[in-house]
Order: C-alpha cells, then sequence, then structure tokens
C-alpha cells in the first residue's frame, strides 16, 4: 500500500509542476501542516498574522498548496476554484479589505442535506453563484467577456463557509491561508448564462421559514462575472489556470449568516431559480 506521506510528495510536487518550492520552505509546511491538522480534527488555531507579522499573501498561498497536497494525498479531487470576501458586507464583517481565493475539491460538494456537525467548526452560509466553464480561462489578461464565453452554465449556490482561525479572528492573509475559509456547498438549477443582466439579478435568502437576507449581483465586485475575471488573473499570476469543466464559487451578495445544524435555508435568484439546504 502507498503511503499517506507518499502520495502527498507526489501530490505536492504536481501543484507546483516543477517550479521551485518557496525558499524558507520550513514555515510553509509547518503551517499547512497545523491547519490540515486542524481541518481533520475540527479545531481552531490561533491567528497567523498574529503569530508571524511578515506573513505575506505569497506566503499564505503557499500553505493553502501544502493544504490543497494533503487534501489530494488522503483521495479527494480538484473540481475547481473559488473568490471569496467579495461584497462590502463581507468584508466590514469579517474586517478584510480585498477578496480571498482558494480551491474546491469533490468532498465539499452536497445536494440538499449537508452535515455541518460533522465536518465544519463555525459555519456561516452565504449565497452567491456558482459557474461551471465549458473553456479554460488563462490570466492575466481575462476580460469579462472571456468569463461569459467561457461560461457553459450558472447555478444559485448556497456555500457554508467555515474558518480554522479562532472566532473568524482573520486578517487577508489568514484567509488566504486557510482556503478561503472554505466549507461545503450545494447548487441549484443549472441556466445557460447568455442574455443574463448579472449586477440586476436579484437574490432572496430564507433561515427556516423566514427572509434573512437580500442582495444584488452587484454586491459581489459589482458583478458575479468581474469576480470570475479577478479571479482567472488574480490565479493567474501564480501560474493557476480556471480550468475547463470546473466549478467557480464567484462570491456571497449577502452578509455572512450563522448556522446550526437542524437549519433550513433558501435561497432564489429571480430568474434563475430556488434551491433548499437542510443542515445535519
Amino acid at each position: 500500500m502507498v503511503s499517506h506521506q507518499a502520495l502527498f510528495d507526489l501530490a505536492f510536487c504536481q501543484i507546483f509542476e516543477g517550479d521551485a518550492l518557496p525558499v524558507d520552505h520550513s514555515l510553509i509546511k509547518a503551517l499547512g501542516d497545523e491547519i490540515f491538522e486542524a481541518l481533520r480534527t475540527r479545531q481552531t488555531l490561533p491567528p497567523i498574522t498574529e503569530r508571524y507579522a511578515d506573513f505575506t499573501i505569497d506566503d499564505a498561498y503557499q500553505v493553502s498548496l501544502r493544504i490543497l497536497a494533503h487534501r489530494k494525498a488522503r483521495g479527494e479531487t480538484l473540481i475547481g476554484k473559488k473568490i471569496g470576501v467579495t461584497s462590502f458586507a463581507v468584508q466590514n464583517m469579517l474586517g478584510v479589505d480585498q477578496p480571498d481565493f482558494g480551491f474546491l475539491l469533490d468532498q465539499m460538494v452536497y445536494e440538499d442535506e449537508m452535515p455541518i456537525s460533522e465536518t465544519l467548526i463555525q459555519p456561516r452560509a452565504e449565497g452567491e453563484l456558482a459557474f461551471v466553464l465549458k473553456k479554460s480561462l488563462v490570466g492575466p489578461g481575462v476580460t469579462d467577456a472571456d468569463v461569459i464565453a467561457a461560461t457553459e452554465w450558472v447555478m444559485p449556490c448556497f456555500e457554508v463557509v467555515d474558518s480554522r482561525i479562532e472566532d473568524w479572528r482573520i486578517k487577508i492573509e489568514d484567509t488566504v491561508a486557510d482556503n478561503a475559509s472554505c466549507g461545503l456547498f450545494s447548487m441549484g438549477p443549472k441556466v445557460k448564462p447568455e442574455g443574463l443582466d448579472f449586477p440586476n439579478l436579484e437574490m432572496t435568502v430564507w433561515k427556516n421559514g423566514e427572509v434573512v437576507a437580500e442582495g444584488k449581483g452587484s454586491a459581489a465586485l459589482g458583478s458575479p462575472v468581474k469576480c470570475v475575471t479577478w479571479l482567472a488573473n488574480t490565479l493567474g499570476q501564480y501560474g493557476i489556470t480556471l480550468d475547463a469543466g470546473d466549478v467557480i464559487l464567484s462570491g456571497s451578495w449577502v452578509p455572512l449568516l450563522p448556522v446550526v445544524p437542524g437549519d433550513v435555508m433558501k435561497l432564489e435568484i429571480k430568474g434563475l431559480g430556488l434551491t433548499e439546504l437542510r443542515l445535519t
């Protein structure tokens, strides 16, 4: 039997695809291993930025790759990417002043029931729009028109984010290192993107039968399409592409909503459809 360590070493090398590893790899390794263990055991950690004052976004990205390699080594499959913290409401709530970015894996996806009590630590629900690509996007230089032309479907989406950082006490470097606070997600009905007025799409979110949030597509960097453009160009600087077949989560239109097992969430984007999610 091939060991987890051997699979991890292979996955980590494949992620870098021959590029040189970070010069100061010891800290990257230690933090990546620490966050992965926190994810695995459902524990929280003190903020990285409070422990290492010179920790940068580039450092954080390398840590996220270390975590990704661990997850691939235990059999998870990369299925897409995400941008988060796109709305001013979420930025203000978390004290973060720019979007973050991370990776999506197959074991994050659920349909109408999501076991947050078994997998997450301090979950919060977001309402957003998911994109599924039919063509790859290679940044920098990607435009909004490129994104629409590359999109096969869009879908209303619940993302239930989580943080391995104590009490969501994060700065942008903390959340990038923690894979953009990825948790789990669930997607609704598929709609073709052609002809949609993305900034003016309207969302309503219900929790246990009561309306708890409303938002428009313009809340996310002016348009969900612009969010995907930003993600393609930002990841392109690191040599990462948005690939054909990828699921892309484009960021919340509403404030983060704390949730607990037993909650029933419902989300509608007018003209696109409705999705419902039971949390267990």
